[in-house]
């Protein structure tokens, strides 16, 4: 909701939580929709005590007092961040009476971030819907590509099926992106006409209850795959399937990486795509000219979720239930003349 502001505070010796919301208005709410108000502060959302959001500021300063660590987001408020400051320099002046002001600021994000990337088990299960909506769209975006279809209609099919499932709709931008278009790859115009014997990619996931699903396929247009489109399409499925293979607790996502790229390198060889040794081919990084982008990204309540990626200078170890993507691919330009 609007202006809703919490504040946990443990300065009384036991948690409490204070949620600021805006009063109920019911002039307001025949235009811009229902409003907890204070009741519902504590009843619907748990808080153990509840005020209106305009006295935040006013209120702020006894609800801190005596406060030795502040756990606040700078540069997300700026009204609430001036305040804050303007406090704690109140404190120090008043330091003969005994005024304080806290010793530590610490960015809660750097503690929220951590939970988040370790995900429960009911976190798990949301993402599994939103993996399984995806899905169902994705089978009937395949099966309305055709030749004389335009890439917004794809797109459509895909929205319908999101929103039809339950979710919020798409967890980003739809790329929807045939022939050429699918060798730019954050192309969102979606707008061109589908030909006979095109590959179409669509990068496309929904959000449910918050929760982001990332899905990449690439399907033909007219029904099958033609040469060359075929080696390139199972070169790039057998490095997914490496890498998949591959996951799990104990490894980090740049071995993932490393696997991925000598997959496809090797692949590409095999089809003459790229002429020479492997390993020399991955050193010098002219595999790159083809797959430009990492393997992988945390998912969860955004697409490209927080966490921290390194443990100092090393890769960060992969444990249960941290959630993220596999998705390798091979983008050539129609004008690449060697290709």
């Amino acid at each position: 909701h609007p202006d809703a502001t919490a504040i946990l505070s443990t300065l009384d010796g036991a948690p409490a939580y204070t949620l600021f919301v805006q009063t109920r208005d019911p002039a307001a709410e025949v235009w811009t929709g229902y409003r907890p108000g204070l009741e519902g502060a504590t009843k619907d959302y748990g808080a153990d005590h509840s005020a209106d959001c305009a006295g935040l500021l006013e209120q702020l300063p006894e609800s801190i007092a005596g406060a030795t660590r502040l756990y606040h987001a700078f540069g997300q408020r700026p009204d609430l961040d001036r305040k804050l400051i303007e406090i704690q320099d109140a404190l120090r002046l008043q330091s003969r009476r005994g005024g304080h002001p806290a010793g530590q600021w610490i960015d809660p994000r750097s503690i929220l971030h951590e939970m988040r990337l370790l995900k429960s088990e009911a976190e798990l299960d949301l993402m599994r819907t939103a993996a399984d909506i995806s899905l169902e769209a994705h089978g009937e975006a395949a099966r309305q590509i055709a030749p004389g279809r335009y890439e917004y209609e794809i797109e459509a099919t895909l929205d319908f099926v999101f929103r039809r499932r339950g979710a919020w709709g798409p967890a980003y931008e739809s790329i929807v992106a045939g022939g050429a278009n699918a060798a730019v790859l954050h192309y969102v115009a979606n707008d061109k006409l589908l030909r006979e014997g095109d590959m179409l990619l669509i990068d496309a996931g929904c959000e449910y209850r918050g929760y982001a699903s990332d899905v990449t396929r690439t399907y033909p247009v007219g029904g099958r795959f033609q040469s060359p489109a075929r080696e390139l399409y199972e070169v790039v499925l057998t490095a997914q399937e490496a890498a998949l293979k591959a996951a799990g607790p104990g490894t980090t996502l740049p071995a993932l990486h490393d696997l991925t790229c000598r997959s496809l390198a090797q692949g590409m060889v095999d089809i003459g795509l790229l002429s020479g040794d492997v390993d020399d081919l991955i050193r010098s990084e002219a595999h790159r000219r083809y797959y430009m982008h990492g393997t992988s990204h945390w998912l969860g309540l955004d697409v490209h979720d927080v966490g921290r990626y390194t443990d100092g200078e090393k890769a960060r170890t992969l444990e249960p239930g941290m959630v993220f993507t596999i998705e390798p691919g091979l983008y050539i330009s129609e004008n690449d003349a060697d290709a």
